[in-house]
């Protein structure tokens, strides 16, 4: 069977890919943006990539093709996909029909932590034997690929709330039928489809609603949009976590996140030690913990494999050090993940410099659904770079004034680099924030530097 799949760059696309490959499928696809790290992992599985959307690329017709959310009417692909009645079906209804049933789903949702949190529970239920399948919104460090079928029975899977396609506008997630379901926190996001949070909060109630009664819901307990999330109504027994309170707890040893003591009730399980940072981090893996439990796991047991957790690529993976100067990668794009990233960033350095440079990326922000709130979320920060691309829709003034002489706005990357290695200080820490390419300017400001 040969499948097609259009948009298959994009993190979830590409785990899709990877899982129709591993079933035997052969498997091609296109995109607008063929880059790293999924292009990468796309040629080592041996799926043939093609840049751009043409009509030429469904030539013979494939016997199916699976659309990725980004495809829109307009698109050439789609409209002849359409015009000559190809057999299409949205990247999250192939999953659940195809691989999902029989598997025993662990579905992690939330506007943040997803991708972090799904990868450390995948690592905990490898560490417990348990030999998962995964699909994973990033690339891990833990494993070779962002998804892959796994000889065991539980499945875990990044849940999305945003729509499944052009022509199924239901959230992702409702087509996985988890049994366990990890509620990891809810705010304002996604503004090109969500007109406001109560929005967003009914198609979580619609997930809510497809967790079995013999299953579990691991729910933020801090968190207030889910807790009215859950008096819309659940039929499923609820486990909550949090630092401040819920039956899952951690008490900060460090700081920065880095060492804590975890509870269960009126238990104290052990201490967990990892390089994760921040209390963002602390709350993903109380979550992933509980939810390891649920699916069997002994949780005391796992406690030492949080030691040997590789986060993803691109949450604040450090991409290396040059004339005295640290550069990290980040995949932000709200502003309390800037927020949270930050602090805890704050708490490990303490006074030294830290710059961000900004690329306001995702729907949300290139709307300005957030602008006001960009600001305040970068108060952790020394100096700030924002690239002001000419086809922003909104005037970054707005945040370079609130920054108080912090701030500044350049048009281009080559501006943004050439701004950044004029400035930088030995002893700084350069932060690269943007859910996207980011044109690689991480690694070329490190090269900037190396090179002076």
């Amino acid at each position: 069977m040969r499948v097609h799949i259009l948009g298959i760059c994009g993190t979830f696309m590409g785990g899709v890919a990877a899982l129709a490959r591993e079933l035997g499928l052969t498997v091609e696809g296109s995109d607008a943006n063929v880059y790293p790290p999924m292009s990468d992992q796309l040629e080592a599985l041996g799926i043939g990539l093609m840049q751009g959307y043409k009509a030429e690329y469904l030539q013979p017709a494939p016997d199916l093709v699976v659309v990725g959310n980004a495809m829109v009417r307009g698109n050439p692909a789609v409209e002849y996909m359409l015009d000559e009645g190809l057999r299409y079906i949205s990247g999250p209804q192939w999953l659940g029909e195809t691989l999902l049933g029989g598997r025993e789903v662990l579905a992690v949702a939330g506007t943040h932590g997803k991708t972090t949190t799904t990868s450390l529970l995948a690592h905990l239920l490898e560490s417990a034997g348990l030999s998962p399948g995964f699909l994973i919104g990033g690339v891990p460090g833990n494993f070779d690929v962002s998804a892959r079928r796994g000889e065991g029975k539980p499945f875990v899977i990044e849940a999305d709330e945003y729509d499944s396609a052009f022509f199924d506008k239901r959230s992702k997630f409702v087509h996985y039928r988890p049994r366990i379901a990890i509620l990891n926190n809810l705010e304002y996001d996604h503004a090109d489809i969500f007109p406001d949070v109560a929005a967003i909060q009914r198609q979580f109630h619609h997930l809510v609603r497809t967790v079995p009664g013999n299953g579990r819901l691991i729910v933020n307990a801090e968190d207030a949009y889910l807790a009215e999330v859950l008096a819309m109504g659940a039929w499923t027994p609820v486990e909550t976590f949090g630092i401040e309170k819920g039956d899952w707890r951690a008490e900060l040893i460090a700081a920065d996140g880095s060492h804590f003591r975890v509870r269960h009730g009126d238990s104290v399980l052990g201490e967990i030690r990892w390089n994760s940072l921040g209390r963002h981090n602390v709350m993903n893996a109380l979550a992933a913990l509980a939810a390891a439990t649920a699916a069997g796991a002994d949780p005391v047991a796992l406690l030492p494999a949080f030691a040997s957790f590789a986060s993803v690529r691109r949450r604040m993976e450090t991409i290396g050090e040059a004339r005295g100067v640290t550069i990290y990668d980040d995949f932000a794009h709200h502003p309390t993940a800037i927020a949270t990233t930050l602090a805890g960033l704050r708490a490990k350095v303490g006074d030294a410099r830290i710059v961000v440079a900004l690329e306001p990326r995702s729907n949300s922000m290139r709307l300005g659904a957030h602008a006001e709130a960009l600001a305040p979320s970068l108060a952790d920060a020394d100096r700030v770079v924002f690239l002001h691309r000419p086809e922003l829709a909104w005037d970054a003034a707005r945040v370079t004034a609130a920054l108080a002489g912090r701030g500044t706005a350049v048009p281009t990357v080559d501006a943004l680099v050439r701004t950044l290695a004029a400035d930088a200080r030995e002893g700084d820490h350069v932060v690269f924030m943007s859910n996207g390419g980011f044109e690689a300017a991480p690694r070329r400001f490190f090269t900037a530097l190396d090179a002076g």
